[in-house]
C-alpha cells in the first residue's frame, strides 16, 4: 500500500503527529497538558482544596471518637483521591465529573441507603440509642426525691468558657446556709468567705474560681444541665429547672448479673429482650426506654400482614394511584385542550389569554391550597354559596376526593398548558395540512398526527408529573389533612396518600416509628420506580415508531 501523497515541497508527516497549519504555531499534546495555570486559577484551586482538607479534618474527629475505622478509611481515601486528581494535570474529564458524583452520593445515594437501612431496625421513640443509653434513661426516669432531703438553691457555673466549659452546680442550703459545689466527681463544701449569696433569693451570686452562667447561657446548655448528676451518699443531686436542685434516688436499677432492671419498691423485674430491644416483664409489660436493634424483615412483614396496617396500606395504595393518575391525566387533558384552542391561527388575543391562564402556576401553591380549603367549607365556602349547594365536601369520602382532584386540576393545568403549547409549536404545520389534503377530518388529524407527536415530546414530563403527584404531600395536608377519618381508624383517612400515611406513622400520637415509616417509604420508592421504568420503556418504543 502506497503512502499518502503530500503536497509539493512538503515533508512526509510522522504517524500520530498533527499537521501544521499555516500561520499557527505547532502545539504538541504534552505542551497543552502542561500549559501554565493562571494566578486566579491557582488561588481558586488552593482555596477549594483547603476547604476539602478542612471538611475532612472536621469529619475525622467524630469518626475517630466513635471508632468508625471503615468510615475514616473511606474519608482518607476520598480526600487523598481528590488531592491527587486536582493537583495532577491529567484526567481532565474526571475533574468535572467527580464534584457532581460526590454531590449525587451525598444528597441522593446516601439518604436512600440510610432510609433503607433504617427499615430493617426498630428505630423510633424509645429505641433511638444504645442499650447503655436505655439503662441510663430507665434509672434517670425513676429518680425520686429522698424523703426529708434538702431542696437546694441552684446556680449553674463552669470552670472556663461558659459555652463549652465543664458544668458545676453551686448549691446553697436555705436552712443551714452552707454552700457546696458539685459535679460528676461528687459534692464538696465551699468556704463561705469564697462565695457571695443573695439575701433575697438565697442563690450564690459569685464564687472564686467559677464563672456563673446567666439564664440565657444556662438555657442554651439545658440538656447538659439536665444530664449532670452529682453523686452523694444517699443517691444523687439533680437539677429541677435552672434555679432548684434536689437529692434523689433511682428506684429502678440495672443488674448486669440477670441482664434485667429491678424496681426496689415493688420488686418487679424487667428482663432484656435483645430481639425487640426492650426490657420486658413476665406479664408482658415493656419499659418505655429501649434501644435500637436490627429486626430483619419484621417491619416488611408487619406492613403486609398486620391487619391494622396492611388494610389501610392497600386501600391507601389504590387511592394513591387514582389520585396520581387523575391529577396527571386531568391536568394534561385540560392543559392540552386550552393549548390546542390558542394554537389555532384564527384565535385572536392569545398572549392575553396565556397570561391569564398561567396565573395559578405563578401563585404559591401552599397559599392557594389553604384558600381552596376555605372555598370548600360547608358553611361559608364560596362554592356552596355561589351555586346554592349544601355539600359537606370534606365530610364524605368521595366528595373529599373529588374536591382534592378539583384543586389539583386548577393548580396543575397551567403547567401542562405551557408544555403542550411548546410541543405544539414544534410540530410542523405541513403535517396537519397534509392530512387535510388527504381528506382527514380535524379529529382524525389530531388523533393520528398531533396527539402521537405530543405524547412523544411530553411523555417524560407526564411520567415526572405522575411521580410528583404520587408523593404530593402538600396537596393533602393543606386541604383535607388526610380526612375524613373513620371512627374506628383515626390513623388513616379517605384522602391519605401513602406519603401522608407514612408521615402519620412516623410522627403520630402513638410516637415516632421511623423504622416502620422507612419500610413504607421503600414500598413507595419501588412502586414509583417500577411505574417510571415501564413508562420510559414504552416511551422509547413510541419514539422509535415516530422518529
Amino acid at each position: 500500500m502506497s503512502a499518502p501523497l503530500s503536497g509539493p515541497g512538503s515533508a512526509p508527516q510522522a504517524p500520530g503527529r498533527e499537521p501544521a497549519r499555516p500561520g499557527l504555531p505547532r502545539t504538541s499534546r504534552t505542551a497543552r497538558q502542561h500549559a501554565p495555570i493562571t494566578a486566579t486559577g491557582l488561588v481558586v484551586k488552593v482555596v477549594l482544596l483547603g476547604l476539602v482538607a478542612g471538611i475532612a479534618i472536621w469529619a475525622a474527629f467524630p469518626l475517630i471518637e466513635a471508632e468508625h475505622w471503615i468510615g475514616l478509611g473511606i474519608l482518607v481515601a476520598t480526600t487523598a483521591g481528590l488531592f491527587y486528581l486536582y493537583l495532577s494535570r491529567r484526567h481532565i474529564p474526571a475533574k468535572y465529573l467527580v464534584p457532581g458524583t460526590l454531590f449525587l452520593i451525598a444528597f441522593q445515594v446516601f439518604p436512600v441507603l440510610y432510609t433503607a437501612s433504617t427499615a430493617f431496625t426498630n428505630f423510633g421513640d424509645g429505641h433511638r440509642g444504645s442499650k447503655d443509653d436505655a439503662i441510663v434513661a430507665v434509672q434517670t426516669s425513676s429518680v425520686k426525691q429522698v424523703p426529708g432531703s434538702t431542696e437546694y438553691n441552684l446556680t449553674i457555673a463552669t470552670k472556663g468558657d461558659p459555652a463549652s466549659g465543664p458544668l458545676v452546680f453551686l448549691l446553697s442550703d436555705p436552712k443551714t446556709k452552707d454552700v457546696f459545689a458539685g459535679d460528676a466527681d461528687g459534692l464538696r463544701k465551699l468556704d463561705a468567705a469564697d462565695v457571695e449569696v443573695s439575701s433575697l433569693s438565697g442563690k450564690i451570686t459569685a464564687a472564686d474560681g467559677y464563672t456563673l452562667l446567666n439564664i440565657g447561657q444556662a438555657s442554651s446548655r439545658s440538656d447538659a444541665v439536665t444530664a449532670l448528676i452529682v453523686p452523694t451518699d444517699e443517691g444523687a443531686i439533680r437539677s429541677n429547672g435552672l434555679t432548684r436542685a434536689y437529692e434523689g434516688k433511682a428506684i429502678r436499677a440495672y443488674d448486669a448479673g440477670c441482664d434485667c432492671v429491678k424496681d426496689s419498691e415493688t420488686g418487679k423485674t424487667w428482663t432484656a429482650d435483645e430481639e425487640s430491644g426492650s426490657f420486658v416483664a413476665a406479664d408482658g409489660e415493656r419499659l418505655a426506654q429501649g434501644w435500637k436493634v436490627d429486626v430483619g424483615l419484621k417491619n416488611f412483614s408487619t406492613v403486609l400482614t398486620d391487619p391494622n396496617i396492611s388494610g389501610p396500606f392497600f386501600g391507601t395504595l389504590a387511592w394513591n394511584f387514582a389520585f396520581a393518575i387523575g391529577s396527571t391525566g386531568l391536568t394534561f387533558l385540560l392543559g392540552m385542550a386550552i393549548a390546542l384552542a390558542l394554537h389555532s391561527p384564527r384565535m385572536r388575543g392569545t398572549n392575553f389569554y396565556r397570561v391569564l391562564l398561567i396565573l395559578p402556576y405563578a401563585m404559591p401553591s401552599f397559599a392557594m391550597l389553604l384558600i381552596w380549603r376555605d372555598m370548600f367549607n360547608t358553611d361559608f365556602g364560596l362554592l356552596n354559596n355561589l351555586f346554592g349547594l349544601d355539600v359537606d365536601w370534606f365530610g364524605g369520602n368521595w366528595s373529599a376526593r373529588i374536591a382534592v382532584l378539583l384543586v389539583q386540576l386548577w393548580l396543575g393545568y397551567p403547567y401542562m398548558f405551557l408544555v403542550a403549547t411548546g410541543a405544539l409549536q414544534a410540530i410542523p404545520r405541513e403535517l396537519t395540512e397534509a392530512t387535510s389534503v388527504d381528506g382527514a377530518s380535524p379529529w382524525q388529524s389530531f388523533r393520528s398526527v398531533t396527539l402521537p407527536l405530543l405524547l412523544v415530546a411530553l411523555s417524560p414530563l407526564l411520567i415526572a408529573s405522575f411521580a410528583y403527584n404520587f408523593n404530593n404531600v402538600n396537596a393533602i395536608l393543606f386541604t383535607t389533612e388526610g380526612g375524613p377519618f373513620a371512627p374506628d381508624n383515626p390513623t388513616n383517612g379517605a384522602t391519605d396518600l401513602l406519603i401522608t400515611y407514612t408521615y402519620r406513622l412516623a410522627f403520630g400520637a402513638q410516637g415516632a416509628e421511623f423504622g416502620l415509616a422507612a419500610t413504607v417509604s421503600i414500598f413507595i420508592f419501588a412502586i414509583v420506580a417500577t411505574v417510571s421504568a415501564i413508562s420510559f420503556r414504552r416511551t422509547r418504543k413510541q419514539e422509535e415508531v415516530y422518529s
